[in-house]
């Protein structure tokens, strides 16, 4: 266990966040034979200590002020009182003084991957503390500093298979008659339920495919050997975008990252605190606190209640509003369906040349024209992960649209690519979303919103009015009752059809509808079948 330095052992006292309150406690049969009924306090930990989602917020603060120092809250939130904003310089750069408890992303956000157990780039120049912060990542879990260190891979050009997963065993090379009867020393990083890998972007394009069997699907195979790894939480670390290393990353890997965190720069106003740990001979990470460690059991109860952490149907409805802007794009087909910048991807033709192509609309408010490609399914998913997160790590129990907004753009990172050189950058102020990608993806979110208002639809949604009569169910129906419902359907994509553009969200609506129509003519077969 490590040492609890004076200077760094102490925790934040509970409650860290005064305006979270106990989550409700998911009911289950076997509670009625435990004891007591519930009093509504929050959940324990193991040792007796408070619930786990402020156990991780005091790991949080802990680390920020005595780990990795880091005075940026550049994850906002405000109360009822509004937040006062000052602006500077000829760019006017808007300085923000939330009135609500707000946070570092480059701390936050490796917590939660830690809490969540996914998968997390961190981006930045040399010295940023990308490589402490996943270290203290193992020490939460209960690692030693040496144990992690030891099991992190330092990625560089002659890394093979054997080097990152192990090595055959040479008497069974030799003596074995069958592969099944060769034996596999495997290295014991794949045991650990923290996994670090320095400079990914320096592994060799071979060995990064290996690599991605493991962080896909949990495991390691060499000669028809398989290894399964469990559950982890995966922290990569890469100087810059572009690689800067010795070999391109390849898409699928890349693909793979749920989270990307770029590293925030050092204020020169705490050189102190790197003086005091001169002179005391202070590591950090050597005297994280006992108090602060997780369990493997608390992780995995810490999981369990991430996921009960309620996600609104409005709120729903706003990301699939969102999302549906992206994929859309209307010169890659004849048939509606396959007009998709994937399809358009893959045919391998010029995206400006095909661009080009697609008139009438105006590109400059269209934010599907920003992007080269749109949402997959798994940005979606981790998009949900890390908003219930990020609540649970609030002590909320439902996600709001603060965290929807605050934790997009680190999902989005790399999954967006924009186009730079359309209209929308060019635009007055658009120019700095060339460079900024965590900006840029926030006002895209922000000017969604704000068209989704426009176009009241949390008031008057009729696609989402029939889905939900859908929802509740065919049996019984009568069969006028579902040819009213047809009528219904094509009466609306009549109307849609007689306007003369078509936008992300339409296109998902009017297919959602094709949807719907195919099942209830399905249904109607199926009564004159009987």
């Amino acid at each position: 266990m490590p040492s609890e330095r004076a200077p760094l052992a102490h925790v934040s006292e509970a409650p860290t966040n005064p305006a979270s309150g106990p989550k409700p406690k998911r009911f289950d049969v076997a509670d009625l034979y435990r004891g007591p009924a519930d009093t509504g306090a929050p959940m324990q930990t193991e040792s007796g200590g408070p619930a786990l989602d402020e156990k991780l917020r005091q790991a949080y603060f802990w680390i920020v002020n005595h780990a990795i120092i880091s005075p940026h809250y550049d994850l906002e939130y405000n109360t009822a009182q509004p937040p006062q904003v000052f602006t500077f310089g000829d760019s006017r750069a808007r300085l923000t003084l939330p009135s609500g408890q707000s946070y570092s992303s480059f701390v936050l956000l490796p917590l939660l991957n830690f809490a969540v157990r996914k998968r997390c780039l961190l981006v930045g120049g040399p010295g940023r503390g990308k490589t402490a912060t996943a270290i203290l990542m193992g020490v939460l879990a209960g690692y030693s500093v040496r144990e992690t260190r030891r099991a992190m891979q330092h990625g560089q050009p002659q890394m093979t298979i054997s080097d990152l997963l192990g090595n055959p065993l040479p008497a069974d090379l030799v003596n074995a008659r069958s592969m099944e009867e060769i034996k596999i020393a495997w290295r014991k990083w794949l045991t650990m339920r923290v996994k670090i890998i320095d400079e990914y972007n320096r592994i060799p394009t071979r060995t990064q495919s290996a690599l991605l069997t493991v962080m896909g699907d949990n495991y390691a195979e060499i000669l028809d050997q398989i290894y399964e790894c469990p559950e982890s939480a995966w922290y990569l670390t890469a100087n810059d975008d572009a690689g800067g290393g010795t070999y391109q990353v390849i898409e699928a890997l890349r693909d793979r990252i749920d989270i990307v965190v770029r590293t925030l720069h050092f204020n020169n106003r705490f050189v102190h605190e790197l003086l005091t740990r001169v002179e005391e001979n202070l590591r950090p990470e050597e005297a994280v606190p006992s108090a602060i460690i997780f369990s493997e059991a608390e992780i995995d109860r810490m999981g369990e209640e991430i996921r009960e952490v309620a996600f609104g149907q409005a709120l729903l409805r706003r990301l699939e509003f969102f999302a549906s802007q992206f994929e859309f794009f209307e010169p890659a087909a004849e048939q509606v369906e396959y007009k998709t910048k994937d399809l358009a991807k893959l045919s391998g033709m010029d995206f400006r040349a095909l661009s080009a192509l697609d008139t009438g609309k105006d590109k400059l408010k269209d934010i599907g024209a920003t992007t080269k490609n749109g949402f997959s399914v798994r940005a979606l998913l981790t998009t949900l992960t890390f908003a219930k997160a990020l609540a649970y790590f609030r002590g909320q129990r439902d996600v709001t649209l603060d965290d929807l907004r605050n934790i997009l753009p680190f999902v989005l990172h790399d999954k967006l690519v924009p186009d730079t050189e359309a209209p929308f950058f060019d635009a007055a102020g658009h120019q700095v979303y060339r460079v900024d990608r965590v900006g840029w993806i926030r006002k895209l979110f922000d000017l969604s919103c704000a068209e989704y208002d426009r176009l009241e639809l949390d008031k008057s949604d009729p696609v989402a009015e029939m889905e939900a009569e859908f929802a509740r169910g065919l049996q019984g129906a009568a069969e006028a009752d579902v040819r009213a419902r047809l009528v219904k359907i094509e009466r609306l994509l009549g109307e849609w059809s007689k306007g003369r553009k078509m936008y992300g969200p339409m296109f998902d609506d009017a297919l959602k509808l094709k949807y719907l129509h195919q099942r209830y003519t399905n249904y109607l077969a199926w009564l004159s079948a009987r």
